[in-house]
């Protein structure tokens, strides 16, 4: 006689406020690259928590050293030193060739903080109403000044009025930014992402980003680069601006950095390093003991296994991958592109598929679908080839599959 299966829990929230669209799934615990949920079912995560668990799951190095310091401070504010916060800026000053750190707790902080300093830098100069260039198919955050920074009339929706002094241009066109500003004397900073990620992987070319670092230098506004989510290692470099030998003014950090410890950090060269002062801006849980020890050892693990040439690595073999099993579907333009750097890929369908979401999870692969068409691929940077493969292997025939439905 078979025994009774076990009945199945369900995934469900009926507390939480419903703003999100959750698959029914509720995770358990993970280890490395995989997750399982409640029901014992596994996923290969090629997700990572939206790209914030840099080191994966429950690693072997990280967890001791949180458990470590859950036993010295949590949290003790803002009023006194943190010695762990000088620790971490140091480091992410030698990083970036920059100058200080403000520390926060997430990237939506990180970003309205970087249009606080470009106001200040504003009104500094004597400027009433300031504006900041922003860009077509950017996500910044859903705050009213960062969902206003952002380029995406769906999540803007129902907020308005929205906060003004922002100019909107389209990607990668140097000469639209100067149509754009041209005789507005109140332009103070140009802000955007190197690679759009809700927007859909958009990455900024090098020589764009080279461009308009001689414009902000031209015109003496902030360059600020938005690195929350394409930062911290993911395409190979520690901040994906650096791939055209840049440096921002301005530089807003998140996800990545501490490994799943809520954490955000802006980032600022000479010209914006002293625009704060005592009183200007603050925080209760920022900078707190905990998610300074959490950038401190993930920023020192990354260095001592090598994860920048790991995520290049295994994010080249990833996209060559799909590239060759998608191939006739790019020459048919039923996939439009494979695009993105390193662990931060995207793949562009001709139509809307957020179908594949539910479809990828139901054969054990966790991923998300962006900018309507875009399935996004950010998983921890210590993934390896063979869980690429892996990737790929299940993937690439639901894509199809998906495509010849629609057909």
């Amino acid at each position: 006689m078979n025994a009774a299966l076990p009945t199945p829990v369900e995934a469900a929230s009926p507390h939480v406020m419903n703003t999100y669209g959750r698959l029914p799934i509720a995770l358990s615990h993970g280890q490395g690259c995989r997750v399982w949920d409640v029901n014992g079912k596994a996923y290969l995560d090629a997700l990572g928590g939206i790209a914030v668990n840099t080191l994966g799951h429950n690693h072997p190095e990280l967890v001791p050293a949180l458990q470590d310091q859950l036993t010295k401070l949590i949290h003790t504010s803002n009023y006194y030193h943190v010695p762990l916060q000088e620790t971490l800026a140091t480091k992410l000053v030698e990083l970036s060739g920059l100058e200080n750190v403000f520390f926060c707790s997430t990237g939506l902080e990180a970003n309205e903080a970087a249009l606080k300093l470009a106001r200040k830098f504003g009104h500094d100069k004597g400027i009433e109403r300031p504006e900041v260039v922003v860009y077509e198919k950017a996500f910044h955050g859903r705050s009213i000044a960062t969902l206003s920074a952002t380029g995406n009339p769906k999540v803007q929706a129902g907020f308005g009025p929205l906060v003004e002094g922002f100019i909107r241009v389209p990607l990668n066109d140097i000469n639209a930014i100067k149509a754009a500003t041209a005789n507005n004397p109140n332009v103070v900073a140009v802000f955007f992402e190197a690679i759009q990620g809700e927007g859909g992987v958009n990455p900024m070319t090098d020589d764009y980003l080279r461009e308009v670092r001689a414009l902000c230098d031209e015109r003496d506004w902030l360059l600020m680069i938005d690195e929350v989510q394409c930062g911290m290692g993911r395409t190979g470099k520690w901040f994906a601006h650096q791939w055209s030998g840049v440096k921002p003014d301005v530089m807003p950090l998140a996800k990545g950095l501490g490994s799943g410890v809520p954490i955000g950090a802006v980032v600022a060269g000479p010209k914006a390093a002293h625009i704060f002062q005592p009183g200007n801006h603050g925080t209760t849980f920022g900078g707190n003991p905990l998610a300074m020890r959490a950038g401190v050892e993930t920023i020192r693990i990354m260095e001592k296994d090598g994860l920048l040439a790991n995520a290049q690595h295994v994010g080249e073999h990833l996209r060559a991958a799909l590239e060759r099993e998608l191939a006739a579907e790019l020459a048919s333009r039923k996939v439009k592109e494979v695009r993105g750097r390193g662990l931060m890929l995207g793949i562009e369908l001709a139509m809307p598929c957020g179908d594949l979401l539910k479809r990828a999870a139901d054969n054990g692969l966790l991923l998300s679908v962006t900018a309507d068409s875009v399935i996004r691929l950010v998983p921890s940077l210590i993934m390896t080839t063979a869980e690429a493969d892996e990737v790929v292997a299940i993937l690439c025939p639901l894509i199809k599959q998906f495509l010849k439905e629609k057909a």
